[in-house]
């Protein structure tokens, strides 16, 4: 249960460690077989996602934590805000993200070295 007066630690530890992982396992299997626009595509596309599913999840916990005040007959807000909640894990993904692209640049240059012969190199 989220506190209305504190980050949700164990998902924002989630958000940084689980999806980065697997977005570089998914986006890996195309980068190497040369597709690594595409790669780099879907990587995002699950970073950004699973950004987004941690988003609703930290609103719907929120929403129902104010109403558990409201219906107590108090008013509570949220510090830090929604907004400050939900730019945690937007800007988690959007650091991913970068470095999705980064470790794509070098794939992408291992993978065009090898087709090329070792003293060409």
């Amino acid at each position: 249960m989220t506190s209305v007066n504190e980050l949700s630690w164990y998902w924002i530890t989630l958000a940084a460690t689980v999806p980065p992982i697997l977005a570089v396992l998914v986006a890996y299997l195309f980068w190497r077989t040369g597709q690594s626009t595409f790669g780099n595509i879907v990587g995002t596309a699950l970073l950004f996602a699973s950004a987004l599913g941690l988003i609703l999840r930290e609103y719907v916990d929120l929403d129902r934590l104010t109403n558990e005040c409201l219906d107590a007959g108090t008013t509570c807000f949220p510090q830090p805000s929604a907004f400050t909640r939900f730019a945690v894990y937007a800007f988690i993904a959007l650091v991913q993200v970068f470095a999705l692209f980064w470790l794509g640049l070098f794939v992408e240059e291992r993978v065009r070295r090898r087709s090329y012969a070792r003293e060409w190199q």
